[in-house]
């Protein structure tokens, strides 16, 4: 395979950033983290266990430019997993890509949906927004990327059957937004780092939008439950909300809840995750990785029976 890239990542102390860290450590790429110094303090313990194996610090400020430029000088891969209000922040990182000229390929912090299929309610409109204005200046600026679609979160959905808010799948009653019949993806967070990482160096990814729909992750809510009941041995009390009676209560819940409701709407009763083929623009994991030995649904069940 050759050398392995130089990787710098930002956010890799975050909800998904840090299985990216781990995963590009087990791939064998020199790895370095770019954290504010605040973040050693309060992340001692993740951080000292990054420096374990082997990953280089790099403390400063995404509005110090000359610090972000030295930095991205040192690798040939730039990945951010900043969370949602950095978004927009990550025009700092474009420009000192840029000014750099050395970066091969920058991967932003996208880890969802592809938000360029997406038709989501408010707020969820206005934040994918920000993902979309970034795609577009990183084209703008003619630096080459990969954006990774890596749809659904096990560890948020499959792990409380979207019961958000409960530490484990309900053994009782469940709420299903919409008729349940519609297709999500699923995918352990583990297994998004790997296949982000693998796509680096992959000139078959170059510019692409990288979906990760592993076959059996592919499930509707109620094949999910399915899975769930046969698994306990239960039949759970199922309480349907209509689409109406769901976009009512995006309009009328407090933030945070009507971000979590608008999307629960956008990919269970949507379907904004599948009801789209992959087109020219994208490639699927799946087919470029068929070695990845991946989570599945039912084996990620397992651990709550």
């Amino acid at each position: 395979m050759g050398v392995k890239s130089r990787v710098l990542i930002f956010g890799g102390t975050g909800y998904i950033g840090k299985h990216i860290v781990r995963g590009s450590v087990a791939e064998g790429h020199p790895t370095s983290l770019f954290i504010r110094s605040s973040t050693r303090q309060n992340k001692a313990e993740l951080v000292a266990s990054f420096e374990d194996l082997g990953v280089s610090i790099v403390e400063g400020s995404l509005d110090d430019h000359d610090c972000l430029v030295a930095a991205v000088k040192e690798v040939d891969v730039v990945i951010s997993a900043v969370g949602g209000p950095c978004i927009p922040e990550q025009e700092k990182i474009i420009a000192a890509i840029k000014e750099a000229g050395t970066v091969k390929r920058f991967l932003p912090s996208e880890f969802g949906s592809d938000v360029d299929h997406c038709k989501p309610l408010e707020p969820v409109k206005t934040m994918y927004g920000k993902k979309v204005a970034i795609r577009r200046k990183i084209e703008e600026a003619g630096i080459p990327y990969t954006y990774v679609s890596s749809n659904a979160f096990a560890g948020y959905t499959l792990a409380n059957l979207m019961q958000f808010g409960k530490p484990a799948p309900p053994r009782d009653k469940v709420v299903i937004h919409g008729s349940g019949d519609v297709k999500a993806i699923f995918l352990k967070e583990e297994d998004v780092g790997t296949y982000t990482i693998k796509s680096i160096d992959d000139p078959r990814t170059l510019n692409k939008v990288l979906y990760l729909r592993p076959p059996q992750n592919i499930l509707t809510v109620n094949e999910a439950v399915a899975l769930w009941e046969k698994k306990i041995g239960q039949t759970l009390e199922k309480e349907y909300v209509s689409e109406e009676a769901t976009i009512e209560l995006i309009k009328t819940s407090p933030i945070p809840k009507n971000i979590v409701l608008a999307t629960v709407h956008n990919i269970f009763v949507m379907g904004d995750q599948t009801n789209f083929k992959i087109g020219e623009k994208g490639v699927d994991s799946y087919e470029l990785y068929p070695d990845v030995k991946y989570t599945t649904a039912s084996e990620f069940l397992d651990k709550f029976v």
